[in-house]
């Protein structure tokens, strides 16, 4: 799944479990940029169901469950790769460097970044590698990478506290791993 983080808060790319897959795929987090949308001037936090809500006739339970069963009966690796800033929000931070990205994409598809070491995300509680060969360590750990580690923690409080605003209307419709997943973020 492709993200685009403007607050700068999201890890550069993170292993998701089945639930967690669910959980990121129904919220369908974004930011809309410049040159990608009419009338966005700066970037602007998004949540579009299923990254796709206008298209999707059905309820969304029902692809998020299809997504989340498919990823478990085939033990396919799923990954949020996050696209938008790092070093801070945008306005302060820079964007993702698309070489990382490239690295990092190679290495999950490779097969590579099953063998690294991961740790926890405090924020959402999914797998960040630790480091990966042929990319800078430090961009890993978003937090990191802000100077300013108090305004880290306020934004990365600001960004669960949307996340957790907007999964509640899905919540009835989600079974308790997928509930645990969303509970992580709180």
């Amino acid at each position: 799944m492709l993200t685009c983080d403007a607050f700068g808060v999201l890890p550069p790319i993170s292993r998701l479990t089945p639930a967690q897959a669910m959980y990121h795929f129904l919220s369908g987090f974004t930011s809309k940029v410049a040159g990608t949308e009419r009338g966005v001037t700066e970037p602007q936090p998004t949540f579009s169901t299923c990254f796709g809500a206008p298209f999707m006739p059905r309820h969304p339970s029902e692809y998020g469950n299809l997504l989340r069963d498919l990823i478990a009966e085939h033990d396919a690796k799923c990954w949020l790769v996050n696209t938008g800033w790092t070093g801070g929000a945008y306005g302060i931070g820079n964007r993702m460097p698309i070489k990382e990205t490239r690295a990092l994409l190679s290495a999950a598809l490779d097969g590579s970044l099953n063998n690294v070491e991961f740790r926890t995300d405090a924020n959402f509680g999914f797998d960040v590698p630790v480091a990966v060969p042929g990319v800078d360590s430090s961009i890993l750990n978003p937090r990191d990478t802000w100077a300013d580690k108090d305004g880290y923690d306020a934004q990365a409080a600001k960004l669960v506290a949307m996340f957790v605003a907007n999964f509640d209307k899905f919540i009835e419709h989600v079974d308790d791993n997928v509930k645990a997943a969303a509970l992580a973020a709180e």
